[in-house]
């Protein structure tokens, strides 16, 4: 812990300027301040910060404008500069190697709740085998693993860096014992689980190629293109999981998938070529977008 003076007000004025000449909410700049000090946000927003001789920073000050200027001049998106960011009610670690968890993603854990409710296998998937596909921070294991403590959840990601995060995660808040983890594609590593699995919950890739380029320069260059990528029309991952997910499904199972707004009556139909499901349902986020396609096995 480095003790010095610390970002004046002036400084942080002059953050804040160029945050807004770059179309970056200012916002931002006291996210980034608050993450390398104890100072909280009351202070910064009352400027009471200023009264203080000393403030702790967990790296030289020097350091800290240095990220600053990534965040301008290079959009590396300011979750990636702290390494950590809020989803539900975690502070997830996050890096380039995962998708940053998004706020429209929480309602994923709620419907969940709301499918459980509705299904007349409502005790055996409370007690039951949960995986989180393409897990990534393990956001999404994480908010299972909270909202039904009696079940089992898995998690797999192809990817080695992001399972390493998403395990440092469920250690942090404890849940490491509740959450297993494998590495590979889809159901890949899970042949065991055959017709185990209560549900199957993902937030797959699902962005259609040609529309990678249009996307903010904070995502398109940062964050990872696997995560992104859904194929020609977007599509392609959710395709896998309607196809593969009835072979792991307990009878009467839950599949829960975000989509992209616009996709929802395409991956109805999808779930009607490619398997055995029944109550097929569009979920909307806040914004009355669809976002989400639930369904159950037969």
């Amino acid at each position: 812990m480095e003790h010095c003076n610390g970002p004046d007000d002036l400084g942080r004025q002059r953050a804040h300027q160029q945050a807004r000449a770059e179309g970056i909410d200012p916002e931002e700049v006291d996210w980034l301040l608050r993450s390398v000090s104890d100072v909280d946000g009351l202070a910064l927003k009352l400027g009471t910060f200023q009264g203080r001789s000393q403030i702790p920073l967990k790296m030289p000050l020097t350091e800290l404008e240095q990220r600053w200027q990534q965040r301008l001049d290079q959009r590396v998106p300011v979750q990636y500069l702290v390494g950590e960011t809020p989803w539900r009610d975690f502070s997830l670690r996050v890096s380039p190697a995962v998708l940053i968890p998004r706020p429209e993603t929480e309602l994923i854990i709620d419907l969940a709740r709301e499918g459980v409710v509705q299904s007349p296998q409502a005790a055996a998937l409370h007690r039951g085998i949960w995986v989180d596909l393409g897990t990534g921070s393990g956001a999404i294991a994480l908010g299972l693993a909270q909202a039904f403590p009696q079940a089992q959840i898995l998690a797999v990601d192809q990817s080695a860096a992001a399972l390493a995060i998403a395990q440092a995660n469920a250690e942090r808040y404890g849940l490491g014992d509740r959450i297993s983890f494998y590495q590979g594609s889809w159901f890949e590593p899970l042949t065991a689980y055959r017709g185990h699995l209560s549900a199957v919950v993902a937030n797959p890739p699902y962005i259609p190629t040609s529309l990678l380029p249009t996307l903010q320069p904070e995502v398109i260059h940062h964050e990872p293109t696997a995560a992104l990528d859904g194929g020609e029309d977007g599509l392609a991952a959710i395709r896998t999981l309607a196809r593969q997910a009835p072979d792991y499904l307990i009878p009467g199972g839950l599949w829960l998938v975000e989509i992209m707004a616009g996709q929802g009556e395409a991956v109805k139909a999808i779930l009607d070529q490619q398997g055995p499901y029944r109550e097929m349902r569009i979920c909307e986020d806040l914004a009355g977008r669809d976002r989400f396609v639930m369904a159950f096995g037969r």
